[in-house]
Formats: structure tokens, C-alpha cells, sequence
């Protein structure tokens, strides 16, 4: 089994050593399983159960001050699950998992997701707030009411996507406007597991989404062919700027070039080549195809990523 997980495209983070710690346990227990599937969920719920990374604890907060986890999961026989907008769910990856294998549909969201995560026994009503997200939370100045949406969009419109593309560096904020600044060394962390065990094939990815987003946002995380994708060619994960990457569809992307002929490292080069060109923003992605290369490219600073490879 080879599995290669990343933690998020952005600068470089001020603590690489401990995160870098957390990727590779990640993919050391993604590869003990048997199958490519269990591999990516296995991988990806060590990294949402990890503050340092913005997926399960520690996520993102949006405007109403509700934490909401989104995630996909594809194999390469193009079975898909996606769930997005879970206010409590820690291992969205694994409400994904459910979505693909326990229905007959691609995406549930929100509050039904959470009901079907109860109904295969994946824990709800998990405290994902962390002492960094709860300390940033509480120095933000005028938050308006939750219920008053025209409000929140007023006040997020100064403040959202005020982090460079990149995810971790402030974008010309002053020393005073810093303390009430979104936790930039957070913004991008999105996490993201690729699979290959000689045979098949598959990709995950999860999020807590964006810094003050408006409630409700979903972003490219759990789109099919945007945040992920799976084929019988290539498996992807992506990261960045969400609205973005969803917009050039940079999973897929990926995947059509391998599709062509390229191999899973020169296809992540192209495909993150172009979304720069497209876009004129900052993402990053791993790739392992169906002879085993894998591949990672970003744009940004920096993108962690960790691999391990256990025979059967």
C-alpha cells in the first residue's frame, strides 16, 4: 500500500516539525490497511483529529460562529460521497465514506448530514473548537447576530479572504487590526489522503473550511472533481483557494492529464501551472496514478506533505 497525505498548501508554518510529525503518522496507519479506501479515511481522520490542521478540530469559524466540517471520497471505480455544512463532526471523511457506501447518492449536507452520521454510529456533537480558534473567536470586535445574515455579510465583506492566497501570511494588515485578524497560520490547512495498493485506487479529502466565511459556505473540498477525484487512472487531493480551485476543477484537471500520458508528478506540475494562469491564486495538490508514481505540486510557499509504502 502507498499512501501520500498532505496538510495544506500556504506560507511556511511557524511549527513544521510537529505537523510533519502528524502527516507521517497519518500515512504510516493509512498504510496498514488492506484496501485504498480504508487507507484515505484511516490517514485523514488522524489529521482531523489534530488541531494544527483545518479539518475536525480546530476548523475554520464562519460568521454566525459555528464551525461546519465538509468532506468527499472517491475510488477509482468513480463511487463518490460527499457531505458538507456538519456543525459537530469531527470525522466528516467518514460521513463521506457513509454517503458513498450506505446511499443511493453522491452529497447530503448539513444538518441531515449529521443525522445520517448518528445513523451509522460516526460521533456527533464533538467540540471542535480549539484554544487558538476560541482565542480569535473571542477578539473579534461587532460580531452580529447569528440569525441576521444581511449583517454577517456586511461584516465579513472587510474581513474575509483578508489572508494572502497562500493561507498563513496577513495581507498589509496594521499591528492594530492583527489581534482581530482571521488565524492566518490556519486558513488553508485542508487535509487530503491519496492511495494506491498495486491495484486500485482512491482519494480523500476534508476541510473546516475558510476563516469567516459567510455561514452556510461551502467550498471546493467536498465538490467531486474539485477538492477530489478518483479514476481509474489517478486518484487527487487538492487544497488552496477553494472558490478557485472549484472554478478550474483542479482534481480533475490533474486526473485528465494523467489520462494523457503524464505521469502523476508531471500531470500535478501542469494542472497547478494552469490553475495559476486561470486563476491568479495559490493551490497545491497530490497525485498517485495506476503505476504507482505519485506527484505533488503547489504555487504557494509551502505544502507538507508525508508518504510510506508498506508491502503486502
Amino acid at each position: 500500500m502507498q499512501v501520500l497525505v498532505h496538510g495544506g498548501a500556504g506560507s511556511e508554518p511557524d511549527e513544521p516539525e510537529p505537523r510533519r510529525a502528524v502527516l507521517e503518522r497519518a500515512a504510516q496507519d493509512g498504510a496498514t490497511r488492506s484496501a485504498p479506501v480504508d487507507a484515505v479515511e484511516t490517514a485523514v481522520r488522524v489529521l482531523e483529529s489534530e488541531p494544527r490542521f483545518n479539518a475536525g478540530v480546530g476548523s475554520a469559524v464562519q460568521s454566525d460562529g459555528e464551525i461546519r466540517t465538509d468532506a468527499g471520497i472517491m475510488t477509482d471505480e468513480r463511487a463518490v460521497g460527499a457531505a458538507c455544512s456538519m456543525p459537530g463532526v469531527e470525522h466528516a471523511v467518514s460521513v463521506a465514506r457513509r454517503v458513498m457506501e450506505e446511499t443511493p447518492h453522491g452529497f447530503v449536507s448539513g444538518d441531515h448530514a449529521v443525522s445520517l452520521a448518528e445513523a451509522f454510529g460516526v460521533e456527533t456533537g464533538v467540540d471542535l473548537w480549539s484554544d487558538r480558534t476560541r482565542e480569535r473567536w473571542g477578539d473579534l470586535e461587532d460580531v452580529p447576530p447569528a440569525d441576521d445574515s444581511a449583517a454577517q455579510l456586511e461584516w465579513i465583506r472587510e474581513r474575509y479572504g483578508r489572508t494572502d492566497p497562500g493561507g498563513r501570511e496577513s495581507d498589509g494588515a496594521d499591528a492594530e487590526s492583527a489581534a482581530t485578524e482571521p488565524p492566518t497560520d490556519r486558513d488553508h490547512d485542508t487535509v487530503g489522503a491519496v492511495a494506491f495498493d498495486g491495484e486500485s485506487l482512491a482519494a480523500a479529502t476534508s476541510t473546516g473550511g475558510r476563516w469567516l466565511a459567510l455561514a452556510g459556505r461551502v467550498g471546493d473540498v467536498p465538490q467531486v472533481g474539485s477538492g477530489f477525484y478518483c479514476c481509474p487512472s489517478a486518484a487527487v487531493s487538492a487544497t488552496g483557494a477553494g472558490e478557485d480551485i472549484a472554478r478550474a476543477t483542479l482534481s480533475r484537471r490533474v486526473a485528465r492529464h494523467v489520462e494523457r500520458g503524464r505521469s502523476a508528478d508531471e500531470a500535478a506540475e501542469l494542472a497547478v501551472e494552469e490553475f495559476a494562469e486561470l486563476t491568479g491564486s495559490t493551490a497545491g495538490v497530490i497525485a498517485i496514478d495506476a503505476r504507482g508514481t505519485l506527484g505533488s505540486a503547489y504555487n504557494s510557499a509551502a505544502m507538507q506533505t508525508a508518504r510510506a509504502t508498506r508491502r503486502p
